[in-house]
């Protein structure tokens, strides 16, 4: 039995490995190059320069690698390039990268891609995120790996979002979020980090107290970002995830969230 529906439209120049499934009535166009054991459901649809892994699950009614419509865009060769072990669930919309960045959109593996969640042109996602119901990524973000974006999170262009982070339902992002760092609200404040997070995913108790004691320095005691990141050194030298934290902070290009 074939693992093509034959009401699907691919074209000739796609690439599909052995075991991919195409539901009807989806469109595979041009220079697509789909991994084993991907199953692409009914009504979907597929633009490149576009490379999918293996092992993704994408739901009916999602657009991918669509080009974007910043109006800087001219049709140039960009790319989406997508990893392994993916769920992009209904009505998904990811568009391919401009020129005026990195000419391409990237996504990891093992991440989960709620219902009308969108990811714009130029944005980065890491491993094992989780973006919600209708979270929205303008240009050029980029989600770090462990990163939950609770629904109808907004995030404003060219945003870093820390690896371990979390959003509340409707937070509106317009700075950087630090690693491990919870936010909520319009506009997103910090609120604490994500603990049990932390905890769920195995972080020793001893990292998790050295990580209350970071966010402290950087959110109550009054310090300028600059002087907190000088504060964090010591702590930072003997935990691995304080100096994450610290890192994340220390490069932001935007300012962080507090």
């Amino acid at each position: 039995m074939s693992l093509i529906d034959p009401r699907a439209i691919i074209d000739p120049s796609a690439r599909l490995a052995e075991g991919v499934e195409v539901g009807p009535w989806s469109i595979i166009g041009p220079d697509v190059e789909i991994g084993e054991g991907t199953v692409v459901g009914p009504h979907v649809v597929l633009k490149g320069p576009t490379r999918i892994g293996r092992n993704n699950r994408i739901y009916q009614f999602s657009s991918v690698g669509e080009d974007t419509p910043d109006l800087k865009y001219k049709g140039e060769p960009t790319r989406l390039v997508i990893g392994d072990d993916n769920v992009i669930r209904e009505g998904v919309t990811i568009h391919r990268g401009t020129i005026q960045d990195r000419s391409e959109t990237t996504i990891g593996n093992h991440n989960l891609i709620m219902a009308y969640a969108h990811i714009g042109h130029d944005s980065v996602i890491g491993n094992h995120c989780i973006l919600v119901n209708n979270t929205a990524l303008a240009g050029h973000v980029h989600v770090g790996d462990w990163a939950i974006l609770s629904g109808f999170t907004l995030v404003h262009q060219f945003c870093h979002i820390g690896a371990h982070s979390f959003s509340g339902m409707g937070t509106a992002i317009g700075k950087d979020v630090p690693a491990f760092v919870t936010v909520f609200g319009n506009p997103a404040e910090a609120r604490s980090m994500n603990f049990e997070g932390m905890r769920r995913r195995g972080f020793s108790e001893d990292a998790i107290h050295a990580l209350r004691r970071a966010y402290k320095v950087v959110y109550r005691q009054g310090l300028t970002v600059e002087q907190a990141v000088i504060e964090l050194e010591a702590s930072a030298q003997q935990f691995p995830e304080v100096e994450l934290f610290r890192q994340s902070i220390q490069n932001s290009a935007r300012g962080i969230t507090r």
